[in-house]
Order: C-alpha cells, then structure tokens, then sequence
C-alpha cells in the first residue's frame, strides 16, 4: 500500500521536479546519471546535552541574573533539539539501509548542497523515494534514508573501469568546488529511515528543501507494536528466509536460492558477490523488519537487475514487521519462481 504526500507537499515538491532525469546504468560502472532536482538544508543530526550544577549562582558569570541566564539556554537547547531532527531533502530513488547509490551529480543545487554539508563536517542528508500507483501516477512518498555521502574522486578513471579514491566525507571544498561546472560524482550510503512532517517543509536560501523527520527504528517499531501474535507471525516467517525450505531444489533457503540464480543472471561479473559484501550478514530472525528490509535490498540492488518486482516503496510504507516480512517475502519468492521459469512475471 503506498502513502499517499498531502497536496500541500506534492504542490510544494513539484517545481522542484521540473529538472530533466536521466535515469540509466553504465553497465560499465553501475554509475546512475542525474540531472536532478533537490528538496534540501542543512541539518544537524547531532544532539547536546546541558548539564546544570545543582548549587549555581543567582547570577552567571557575566552577571546577568540567573532566571535570564536560564531563559538563555533554554533557548538554545531548544534550537539544538529543533535541529537534531532537520533533514535537507532529495527526490531520487527509493532506497533502503545498506544500499550505496553512485550517482553523477549536475544539478548546481545538489552540488552546492554537498559542499555544505561536507564543509559542516555532518555529509548526511534524506532521500525520498517515489511510488507508483495503479493509475500510473508518479508521488513522492514521505518516508526515507538518511544518507551518507562519500565523494568520488578521479571522474575518468570511472570511465575507464580503473580503480578509483573514495573520500568517506573527508573531501575538500576546494575538490567540489573545482568540478561544479563539469559536476562531480558521489556515492550515497544508505542509513536510518525516517518519516518526514509534511508541515514543516521550508524552502532555503540556498534553493533546497528541509523538514523535520522521525527516525525510524525496528527494534522500537516492533516494541511498540500492540499486536505480540502478529510479531511473532513475523518473526517465524522472517526465519524463512535463511532455513531450509522443501519447495526449494536441494531443499535451499530462500535467500541462498535467490543467490544462486540471481548469479546466473547478473549484468556485470561479481556483481552478486560485490552486493553481499555491500549489505553485510543478513540480520538475526529476532529481528524481523530489519530482514526483510534486507531482503529488500538484495532483490531490489543498484544497479537493478530486472529479475523482481520493485518492493522498496512497500517496504519503507509498511508499518508493522508483519508487513514489513510479507511484503519481503512474497517480493524474493516471485523473484525465484521468476528466475527458475515456473512463474514469469514478464
């Protein structure tokens, strides 16, 4: 089920969505090319913590009386707190944890938004996916990651399939600053979900976009979740994934199957391999969501390999870890019966 974006918020985002996408993989690199458009500021993911002395002065130490001096800081770490919580935000594709994004980026709002964020030494910033509904209609959704950026250097050596230095947000100004007419290439590591206010979008200076976000985590998602039968329904299916499975040829688990076959189908050699070294271990069966937001990204990689149904927007719009599994698994077991010719979905 998508979650559909307040008018107010689609009417917002638009203009922002006026900017040409070219959306395609260099079979070559896995390098996605865009001329994008952003919803960004800067934000700080940080937070601070005051302590106050029990037997302080009735005055600081500038003499100001101590009910302004507590006014002062209440202020200030209301302003923290604010912040702590601010995105700057881009529309590109739907993403989950562990997933790496290259991207080649044009857009001199986008470039400009780096070089803030890396300058701010915080190079985090949220991406919103976009659904599909059955009328065929483009929305953006309101849930997504917050991303690393890492800056890539040696453009051409990209080209060229040679290796290249990756800065995990250690980049100088100078570097972003010497490729803003060409543009520059980066690479965006996916993080902590979240779910943004519509309500408090705001436009910045800068021309990106900023909102305050609830990040979003499985292990208080499911804590918080009412229903301990349908937990527990998650938790025995999740196990699924990795247990030996009688339907499977060899009797293999779900995911090693998926494996074997995606192997078989892969657009560039390795590629399998690289993205099992890019997820990491598959997380334990007590942990529901986060296996089958895993699984999401497993079946749904970037670069794609056209062999599963696109199940990452369902994925980031579910809301319990029932849902979260269901979606998973039905997402890799029609992605096999896909792959092994039983079931074609195209």
């Amino acid at each position: 089920m998508t979650t559909l974006i307040p008018k107010s918020f689609l009417a917002f985002t638009a203009m922002f969505l006026a900017t040409t996408m070219t959306d395609g993989f260099s079979p070559s690199v896995g390098m996605r090319s865009f001329t994008t458009t952003t919803i960004t500021k800067s934000a700080v993911t940080s937070s601070s913590r005051f302590a106050l002395a029990s037997d302080m002065d009735s005055s600081d130490d500038r003499g100001l009386p101590q009910d302004s001096f507590m006014a002062s800081l209440r202020s200030r770490m209301e302003e923290v707190s604010d912040k702590s919580n601010t995105l700057p935000l881009v529309v590109l594709d739907s993403m989950l944890p562990r997933q790496v994004l290259p991207l080649r980026v044009n857009n001199p709002v986008l470039i400009e938004l780096i070089r803030t964020r890396i300058e701010a030494e915080d190079p985090h910033f949220g991406v919103l996916g976009q659904a599909r509904l059955r009328s065929g209609k483009q929305v953006q959704l309101k849930t997504g990651v917050e991303v690393e950026i890492t800056i890539v250097s040696a453009a051409a050596a990209l080209s060229d399939n040679e290796e290249t230095t990756v800065m995990a947000g250690a980049a100088s100004n100078e570097e972003v600053n010497e490729k803003k007419d060409t543009g520059i290439e980066v690479e965006l590591k996916a993080g902590r979900r979240f779910i943004i206010d519509a309500d408090t979008l705001e436009q910045t200076d800068s021309g990106w976009t900023e909102a305050k976000v609830d990040f979003l985590i499985s292990k208080e998602q499911e804590q918080m979740e009412e229903d301990t039968a349908s937990l527990g329904r998650a938790v025995s299916r999740a196990r699924e994934f990795t247990s030996p499975q009688m339907f499977m040829k060899d009797n293999m688990s779900l995911v090693d199957r998926w494996v074997q076959l995606a192997k078989e189908n892969e657009r560039s050699p390795g590629q399998i391999d690289e993205l099992l070294e890019q997820l990491g271990p598959i997380p334990p069966e007590d942990q529901p969501s986060e296996r089958a937001l895993w699984v999401g990204a497993l079946i749904n990689p970037i670069p794609a390999l056209g062999v599963a149904m696109e199940i990452r927007p369902s994925l980031l719009t579910a809301k319990t870890a029932q849902e979260r599994v269901d979606v998973a698994h039905e997402g890799i077991f029609k992605s096999i019966q896909h792959m092994d010719g039983t079931v074609r979905m195209w």
